[in-house]
């Protein structure tokens, strides 16, 4: 899963992302794309492996990306563009005063930036519909389903509606080479002051948007600190959770993600798939392979496991069932894959 981590110039992006990585740039890297890989807290790896005791543990991860800004460049878009092939962006917005900025204007800069997402969709959907239209003239065989959702995603766009708001338009198989930015999953970060965990009162914004308080700076501090001084930190300033740990929770609430693992001869793993998922596709996420050979798939509900103390008990017990390719995958399946290529 790729998070990109977009904002208005000053919004405090390189902070957050400097919060959510534990990673700190110096002045000269700002101006790259910066990535991290950052693993999805999960305690359920740490107590199959108790259960197994297996050399590795591989959880699952995140990955942040945070467009590089060259030196003048304020253009929006330009921050936005190179986040398209991101599963979902992250929009740092500006909650706070301090010297040198101006008045803070939360919902204006919200605005702006969404406006433009919105723009650079415009523009990607009258250009394919000009070129489609153009052959069509030509005798060229045109796809009448395409050119009808692009015809309603110009109609939202054009009333500054981002794609995002219409999820049988977000998610249609035929726009997804499209990589629409106001269509993919969005969480706002109301970058607040250092005493203010509350969200701001704009019930336009906060009602419509997934939204997320982080206090940047102080969450920053805290990601530089050894375990022992963030616990108290955390105690100290009422923070139930760093900021890496609420985000990616949230992250996966509202892209629908669930894990589930596998247990094999060396290693201990998660795996993040869509809510959803059927056993056969939850297999080619693991290897193409299991996709093609697929036989059947041997599970075990994660509680079930730890109940009955091993897997052997919980097939006594008769809570490892074989599934047949169908099955919905539910979070915290323990699973093998029969398959046969």
């Amino acid at each position: 899963m790729r998070l990109g981590i977009i904002g208005l110039p000053r919004s405090g992006k390189s902070t957050i992302f400097d919060a959510l990585t534990k990673i700190t740039a110096t002045g000269e890297s700002r101006a790259e794309d910066r990535i991290a890989t950052i693993k999805v807290p999960d305690n359920r790896v740490a107590r199959l492996n108790e259960l197994y005791n297996l050399p590795k543990t591989i959880y699952a991860q995140v990955e942040y990306f945070l467009p590089g800004i060259k030196t003048g460049d304020t253009r929006a878009h330009s921050i936005c563009s190179s986040a398209r092939d991101c599963d979902a962006l992250m929009h740092v917005i500006r909650n706070h005063a301090g010297f040198g900025f101006d008045e803070k204007t939360p919902y204006e800069d919200f605005m702006k930036l969404d406006q433009d997402l919105i723009l650079n969709d415009l523009v990607a959907a009258e250009k394919r519909l000009e070129r489609i239209e153009l052959d069509h003239k030509r005798g060229k065989k045109m796809t009448p389903e395409e050119h009808s959702l692009l015809v309603e995603c110009r109609n939202h766009l054009e009333n500054e509606m981002p794609l995002r708001r219409i999820p049988q338009l977000a998610a249609a198989p035929l726009l997804r080479g499209f990589a629409f930015l106001s269509a993919k999953p969005m969480v706002v970060l109301f970058n607040n002051e250092d005493d203010d965990d509350s969200l701001p009162d704009i019930k336009d914004l906060t009602d419509l948007e997934n939204c997320i308080v982080i206090r940047g700076k102080l969450e920053q501090e805290l990601a530089q600190m050894s375990a022992e001084d963030a616990a108290e930190f955390l105690n100290e300033f009422n923070i139930s959770a760093s900021a890496m740990d609420r985000v990616i929770k949230e992250s996966y609430e509202f892209l629908d993600l669930i894990s589930f693992f596998t247990i094999g001869k060396h290693e201990i793993r998660a795996w993040t798939i869509k809510k959803g998922t059927q056993a056969v596709d939850a297999a080619e996420v693991i290897h193409t392979d299991m996709k093609k050979g697929f036989i059947r798939a041997e599970v075990v509900s994660f509680d079930d496991l730890m109940e009955a103390g091993s897997y052997s008990e919980a097939r006594k017990k008769g809570t490892v069932r074989l599934e047949a390719k169908t099955y919905e995958v539910q979070d915290g399946d323990v699973i093998y894959f029969r398959f046969n290529v």
